[in-house]
């Protein structure tokens, strides 16, 4: 007992010479804040879509990959908090973000019931190794260990590689990505994956090039089930 009030005691002697601010307003957090105030949390874009219904993330992969659900967690636009949450997670060395963000989803997605009792590993979608010396961290990674933890499904982040340091697909147009993405990723152990249900996980679904030829990858593996979703997703694709 003495111990938990001394800490608590340093975590607010901390917290007045080195604030903690909400990633999104930048107003100071109070204890039992993480990341984001509760304003801001409860402000937070959800896209409230589940693993059951059609929803409009399934249909941005309608005629090109044979998955067999996809979601996401979040939308995402410019200047919003989840662009500023996603932005301090990938260059700003806030990897807790990750963390933070796939606990929340994660204990959404376990009150779905079925998802939990199905899914058999969480893959991320993999960094090259050079980019993941360089920034220290897959940015998926935390968020995919979350939902691997709360649907009691093993976490995978071995199998799909990917062999090619390319620059950013975001800025490309889809048949520019698929030039690009002949060879991106392979398997080091298909017959690991074999029959097994998988979710695949990203960070933002832009156009969904990136996830397409990963979920092709993984494919490749004898009798493998997809599941996609991801931290966040720009609606503008289905207006």
């Amino acid at each position: 007992m003495l111990i938990h009030n001394l800490t608590k005691i340093l975590n607010d002697i901390n917290s007045v010479l080195m604030p903690r601010v909400c990633f999104g307003c930048t107003a100071h957090l109070i204890r039992g804040e993480e990341l984001i105030c509760t304003l801001c949390r409860n402000d937070m874009p959800l896209t409230e879509y589940n693993f059951n219904d059609e929803n409009p993330v399934d249909r941005i992969f309608y005629g090109r990959i044979n998955i067999k659900k996809a979601s996401s967690f979040l939308f995402f636009s410019e200047n919003g908090n989840v662009q500023r949450l996603i932005h301090n997670l990938k260059y700003k060395n806030q990897e807790c973000v990750s963390r933070f963000l796939g606990d929340w989803y994660g204990q959404l997605l376990k009150g779905t019931g079925e998802l939990a009792k199905t899914i058999d590993m969480v893959v991320p979608v993999p960094l090259h190794p050079k980019k993941l010396r360089r920034r220290g961290y897959n940015q998926v990674a935390g968020f995919a260990q979350k939902l691997a933890h709360h649907l009691g499904a093993e976490y995978v982040d071995n199998i799909l590689i990917k062999t090619a340091n390319t620059k950013t697909q975001t800025k490309k147009g889809r048949i520019g990505r698929w030039q690009d993405d002949t060879a991106l990723y392979t398997l080091s152990n298909a017959d690991y994956l074999k029959n097994k249900n998988i979710l695949l996980v990203d960070d933002v679904i832009t156009t969904g090039a990136t996830m397409e030829i990963c979920a092709q990858t993984l494919q490749q593996a004898t009798g493998t089930t997809i599941y996609l979703t991801s931290m966040a997703v720009v609606p503008k694709l289905w207006n």
